[in-house]
């Protein structure tokens, strides 16, 4: 009797450390059993049957309560995730120096890793008039030291005026490719006319090394060497991209005189004539800004400057703003970029544009961060120039009493 009572209180107590505990992980369970064991066979040993099951039934809650408090644990075999954390870039934004930034903090501000499209400023485009009046007669100058000795080497009715976003000076397609001329966006098979009289000393492929070259950057381009020289230097103009050509090298021609074709053989982006005016000798090293050489349409001018920073330093690739006040057309130009382009021996100037109407102008610059402008009276024939001295503002030359510009001046 007493052998079957410790049997089937030994049975219950097994019975009890093998309940199933689904919410208590397979270690919390088998710690949790180990103490039912221990602790209900010490008190059946040394107490009565009502006792013993009392400890039973209070360990197991106790075991329950502490297994549901603890987190399941997880298999040794799969290791937890770590949570992944999207990195952010920062974006090093430049302070301008003032009295609270005296060197030049710089700042960070964070943005999203993905990249955000850039943005650049719109800026006016020129105003492409398809008509222009028949130009002035030459050689041409109101003034004693302009010089528009050469005509326009497209003829009136066509594209015979310089492309606007790639003027003199421009580094439009890269500082490698500066450019030492004016483009004309005539049409393929446009006639090229010679600019002024004088003989050809070159005619074909090699232009800029000066050897027969079929990929030279000029393409088949014709050099004239004139029959008049400034200032003691000798006068060359170039005429490069061409489709074709109608003299060779040796032959005179006169001012007017057909020369080629337009094409866009060589380095060129599509069909144009390149017009390069050089003085002193025959080479790429050696040109002028055409636009203050080519004589102008009738009653229209030529504006020409110097841009500086407040110590008398060249602004590079500075854009300058052009407004009528009549009509409200605006133009943009840039200051030359730097590199193996040259100002004018007198003007000393670092921007040109031409074939501006005659009439009231106002000019625009933006200069550590505020706007700076003038107005000013454009005469026609001539050149119109301005000084911009940074901080300072402009400088506009005293206009002049305007002269008859119906007829070329007397020599």
């Amino acid at each position: 009797m007493a052998m079957d009572c410790i049997k089937r209180r030994e049975s219950k107590r097994e019975r009890y450390a093998r309940i199933p505990i689904g919410i208590i992980s397979p270690v919390t369970q088998d710690v949790t059993a180990g103490l039912i064991r221990h602790l209900v066979v010490k008190v059946s040993i040394k107490m009565k049957h009502r006792t013993i099951y009392r400890v039973g039934f209070i360990t197991l809650f106790i075991g329950l309560l502490l297994g549901a408090c603890m987190s399941p644990d997880v298999s040794p075999e799969v290791s937890t995730p770590e949570t992944s954390v999207t990195p952010t870039a920062t974006l090093a934004i430049e302070t301008l120096e003032t009295p609270q930034s005296a060197e030049g903090a710089r700042r960070e501000a964070p943005i999203p890793a993905a990249p955000r499209p850039l943005v650049f400023p719109t800026t006016v485009p020129e105003p492409e008039v398809a008509w222009r009046p028949p130009p002035y007669p030459v050689p041409w100058a109101v003034q004693p030291q302009d010089h528009f000795f050469f005509g326009r080497p497209i003829p009136s009715g066509e594209v015979n005026w310089p492309n606007a976003q790639y003027r003199y000076g421009s580094t439009l397609f890269g500082a490698e490719s500066m450019h030492t001329g004016v483009d004309m966006g005539a049409a393929r098979g446009t006639h090229v006319l010679a600019a002024g009289p004088g003989e050809v000393v070159w005619a074909g492929y090699g232009l800029y090394r000066g050897i027969e070259d079929p990929t030279d950057p000029y393409g088949l381009a014709i050099a004239v060497r004139h029959d008049f020289g400034y200032e003691g230097q000798q006068l060359y103009t170039v005429y490069a991209h061409l489709g074709s050509i109608s003299v060779w090298s040796g032959e005179r021609v006169m001012t007017g005189d057909l020369l080629g074709t337009v094409g866009e053989t060589g380095h060129a982006t599509g069909p144009h004539l390149h017009f390069e005016v050089r003085l002193g000798e025959n080479r790429y090293f050696s040109t002028r800004n055409p636009e203050l050489w080519m004589v102008p349409p009738e009653g229209w001018g030529v504006l020409a400057g110097r841009v500086e920073n407040s110590f008398g330093g060249d602004l590079r690739e500075q854009l300058v703003q052009i407004r009528s006040l009549e009509t409200d057309q605006r133009w943009d130009v840039w200051t030359y970029a730097e590199g193996t382009v040259h100002p004018d021996d007198y003007y000393n100037e670092n921007f040109v544009i031409s074939d501006l109407p005659a009439g009231p102008y106002e000019v625009r610059i933006d200069f550590v961060g505020r706007p700076f402008t003038a107005q000013f009276l454009l005469l026609p024939g001539r050149v119109n120039f301005l000084t911009f001295h940074g901080r300072t503002g402009f400088v506009i030359e005293p206009t002049p009493t305007p002269v008859d510009l119906t007829h070329p001046p007397s020599p």
